[in-house]
C-alpha cells in the first residue's frame, strides 16, 4: 500500500485541470440500469393522476402506485418538499373527481399522515378537516368511501393535539357521533376504534437525569413499559393528570402501546406512558441540561410532549357532544345496519365500543352516570346471562374477565 501511495504521488500533476463530467452518457440508459428515484416516480404518478384527459383506470393505477411509494415514511415526508399536498387536496375536493378517485386520494392521505407528526403538521396547514368530514355524510353513496374517510381522519387525529382541538371548530365531533349509526358497519367499527385511540391517556414528564443519560440524544428509545394490571392503568392515568410543573423523581419514562389482548390474557389493554424504573439520583443532584432533539419525523413529540396528548379534549368532546350517550345507545339499542337495514348486532363493533368505554372509565377515570349508567349496566347483565357469565362475554368480545368486571363496576 505504501508503494502504491508513492506511485500515485509521483504520477499525479497538482497543476492539472479537474476532470470534467462525461456528457456522452444517456440518462435513459442510466435510469434503466439503476432505476428512477422514488421522488421521480412520485412526480410521474401524480402527473398522470391529475391529468383529466387520461383514462380513469390509468389515473387510479397511478394513484395506487403513488400510495405504495408513500408507505415509506421518507417519501411521505417528501410530499411537502415536492409540493404535492396541495394538488392532492385539490384533486380530493375537485367537483370533477369521481368517487373512485376521491376514495384513492383518501387512502393516500391516511397512509401519509399515520404515525407521522411531520406529515400531520404539513397536511394540517391546509385546514383539511372540513373536507375530510364531508365524506362521512350519508349523502356519500359508497360505504367504502366513508370508511376511507375515517381512515384518513384517523391518521390525521391520532397523537395530534392540534388537529383534535380543531375538531370543535368544524363541528367534527357531531359528525363522528352520527357516524356511530352509519348504515355500513365497517364505518361504525372504525369510528369506535378511533374514539378509543384518542381517549387513551399519555403521561409525558420531564425527569432528572444522570450525566451519562444526558449525553444520549432525546430520540433514543428506552425500554417499553406496559401496565400489567388495573392498578397500573389507573396509576398511569393519574400521572397524566399531574401539572407539567410538578417535579418528578422517576427515571425517564417511555411510551408504550399494546393491541387488543385475547380473552385468555390477564393484562390491561390501555396504552399509556408509565415510568420505567425508580430513580437512583440523590434529591440534591444538579439538574442536567435538556437533551438535544435531532431533526426527524417525530421530533415535535419530544420538543413538545403536549403535542400528542389527545385524551383530555376527547373526554370533553364525548361529554359535551352526546358521543358518550351514542356509544352506550349503540350497544343498548343498536341501529340495524346493512344495505337494507336487515342486520342487527355485531360482536366486533361491540368490542370496540366497550374498549372505548373501558378507557373512558378506567384509563381516564371518568364516571358513567344517569340513564347511560342504567342502560349500559342492564345491557351488560343481559349479555352476561346469555353467554353464561363473565367468561363467556369476555371470550365473545376479546376482553379479559377483569375488564368485563371493571365495566360492570362502573355501572353498578
Amino acid at each position: 500500500m505504501e508503494q502504491l501511495l508513492r506511485w500515485g504521488i509521483a504520477n499525479s500533476d497538482p497543476n492539472a485541470p479537474p476532470p470534467q463530467p462525461r456528457t456522452d452518457l444517456d440518462p435513459g440508459i442510466i435510469d434503466a440500469i439503476l432505476g428512477k428515484s422514488d421522488a421521480e416516480l412520485m412526480k410521474e404518478a401524480l402527473a398522470v393522476a391529475v391529468d383529466e384527459k387520461r383514462d380513469e383506470d390509468e389515473r387510479l393505477q397511478a394513484l395506487d402506485d403513488f400510495e405504495m411509494l408513500i408507505e415509506q415514511i421518507d417519501n411521505a415526508n417528501n410530499l411537502e418538499k415536492l409540493k404535492m399536498w396541495e394538488p392532492l387536496q385539490a384533486l380530493l375536493t375537485s367537483p370533477t373527481s369521481s368517487e373512485a378517485i376521491q376514495r384513492q386520494i383518501l387512502w393516500i392521505l391516511g397512509t401519509a399522515v399515520q404515525n407521522n407528526p411531520a406529515a400531520q403538521h404539513s397536511y394540517l396547514a391546509l385546514s383539511p378537516l372540513r373536507a375530510l368530514l364531508s365524506f362521512l355524510s350519508p349523502t356519500v353513496g359508497s360505504g367504502k368511501t366513508r370508511a376511507k374517510a375515517v381512515y384518513a381522519l384517523s391518521g390525521l387525529l391520532k397523537h395530534n393535539s392540534a388537529a383534535v382541538k380543531q375538531m370543535h371548530d368544524v363541528d367534527g365531533w357531531s359528525v363522528l357521533r352520527d357516524a356511530l349509526a352509519d348504515s355500513d358497519i365497517s364505518v361504525r367499527r372504525k369510528v369506535a376504534f378511533l374514539l378509543n385511540s384518542l381517549l387513551i391517556p399519555n403521561a409525558p414528564s420531564q425527569p432528572s437525569q444522570t450525566p451519562q443519560q444526558s449525553q444520549q440524544p432525546a430520540n433514543l428509545q428506552g425500554p417499553l413499559q406496559v401496565p400489567a394490571s388495573t392498578e397500573g392503568v389507573v396509576a398511569a392515568a393519574a400521572v397524566s393528570e399531574q401539572p407539567a410543573t410538578t417535579q418528578s423523581t422517576s427515571s425517564d419514562p417511555s411510551l408504550s402501546t399494546s393491541t387488543s389482548s385475547p380473552a385468555s390474557a390477564s393484562t390491561s389493554t390501555a396504552v399509556i406512558a408509565v415510568p420505567s424504573q425508580e430513580s437512583t439520583q440523590p434529591a440534591d443532584a444538579p439538574v442536567s441540561q435538556p437533551q438535544p432533539v435531532h431533526a426527524n419525523s417525530h421530533a415535535s413529540m419530544l420538543s413538545d410532549p403536549s403535542s400528542f396528548s389527545t385524551s383530555q379534549p376527547t373526554v370533553q368532546a364525548l361529554e359535551q357532544n352526546g358521543i358518550l350517550s351514542s356509544l352506550v345507545s349503540s350497544l343498548a339499542t343498536p341501529v340495524p345496519h346493512g344495505p337494507n337495514g336487515e342486520s342487527e348486532g355485531d360482536a366486533d363493533f361491540e368490542e370496540k365500543v366497550l374498549r372505548a368505554l373501558h378507557t373512558y372509565t378506567v384509563g381516564c377515570q371518568r364516571p358513567i352516570e344517569g340513564d347511560n349508567r342504567q342502560a349500559l349496566g342492564d345491557w351488560l347483565a343481559v349479555q352476561s346471562k346469555k353467554a353464561g357469565g363473565d367468561k363467556g362475554v369476555a371470550e365473545k368480545w376479546g376482553l379479559t374477565e377483569d375488564e368485563v368486571k371493571e365495566l360492570k363496576e362502573a355501572t353498578a
